[in-house]
């Protein structure tokens, strides 16, 4: 391995593109681009979006005066994938095929991997994949819903809840394969993972139906009213949807998934902000509980994390309802660009092997 790597990381979101050029795990430039929402909506699908992000990719590389050709490998934002195990993985054509046909989902993260291969093509060097959101380490009795036709799902935060889980375990002095965590990501969406020796046994599927409402999803809503709701006639399927994952929430409630507004407003007397807000939070703690019964109650942290975090109205409240169970960990914001080069330079310095998608 020469002595300093020059990795690019590549971080599509639906309204963004987050783009970071490290040496090692050294990062000297990063930068998120939001698109116009009016020129998003001219592209028909994800996949047609591919040029124009790849446009923006090499006008930030050339700002930053790297030629493509100088870099030693791309890491790009995991997409909606077959479920996997944990890891670092080089994008092959299988990966290739399952993102560009959205086999499993569409999502603006399918572009990573896509997007990732394409410079690396130009480049002459590997491209990979990190801990993408479909991560499945869930035991057996964790995938069991109630009723054969529906098992549970593993997609969740995995990328920023596994990062987050490792610098934890360092704050503690251990390895994070000796700990057993409850990680807790507030962002748009909430998830709340158990996590035993590196593996996340048990957590709650983010995307579209449980767990604690978050600023911009309802979480587990009751069944009966949801069948109910469904043939009512009222809703369209795509309508219905967005009122559970994008529009709900905090969104449904107060209008808006800005918490400073939020906090502002309770400030100011408003009752039912202050409600629903302690409402999510009491939501999440009670999800935090439910997993520290699947630990025994033998819990080494709670590590919280994400946007949400940096709440002070939130954290103490979680704090206030979950403490007894144990050290409770905050780490807020998120880690993703780091964790994306982090993969990375594991594999290439040896100390992980890269990992095959098939």
């Amino acid at each position: 391995m020469a002595d300093k790597m020059l990795i690019l990381v590549i971080n599509p979101g639906s309204t963004s593109t987050k783009l970071a050029l490290c040496y090692n795990l050294k990062e000297f430039s990063t930068e998120t681009i939001h698109h116009d929402a009016d020129t998003l909506r001219t592209y028909r699908s994800v996949m047609e979006q591919q040029s124009f992000r790849y446009f923006i990719i090499e006008q930030f590389c050339q700002s930053n005066k790297i030629q493509i050709q100088n870099i030693n490998a791309v890491v790009g934002r995991g997409g909606l994938l077959k479920p996997i195990s944990s890891g670092t993985y080089r994008v092959n054509a299988s990966m290739i095929h399952d993102l560009k046909n959205a086999k499993y989902g569409e999502h603006a993260s399918n572009l990573g991997a896509i997007l990732a291969d394409q410079v690396a093509k130009k480049a002459n060097c590997p491209a990979y994949i990190v801990d993408p959101v479909v991560v499945d380490e869930m035991v057996p009795e964790a995938r069991y819903s109630g009723h054969p036709i529906i098992q549970r799902k593993s997609i969740f935060h995995a990328l920023n809840q596994k990062a987050i889980a490792r610098r934890a375990a360092l704050k503690l002095g251990k390895t994070y394969e000796d700990c057993r965590f409850i990680v807790v990501h507030l962002g748009g969406g909430i998830s709340i993972g158990v996590h035993v020796k590196g593996r996340v046994i048990d957590v709650n599927n983010a995307l579209d139906g449980e767990g604690p409402f978050s600023p911009e999803r309802a979480g587990s809503v009751p069944a009966g009213d949801l069948i109910a709701l469904c043939y009512s006639g009222r809703y369209k399927e795509e309508e219905l949807r967005r009122k559970l994952v994008g529009s709900g929430g905090l969104t449904a409630y107060l209008g808006t998934n800005d918490l400073q507004e939020i906090t502002s407003r309770i400030k100011q007397g408003d009752t039912e902000a202050e409600l629903v807000l302690h409402a999510m939070n009491y939501q999440i703690a009670k999800n935090i509980g439910a997993m520290a019964a699947v630990l025994n109650g033998k819990v080494d942290a709670i590590v919280i994390t994400g946007g949400v975090a940096l709440s002070k109205v939130c954290i103490q409240t979680i704090k206030g309802y979950v403490s007894w169970i144990g050290p409770v960990l905050i780490f807020p914001g998120e880690a993703e660009m780091e964790a994306l080069a982090e993969g990375v330079y594991r594999v290439l310095t040896g100390e992980d092997e890269e990992q095959v998608y098939l």
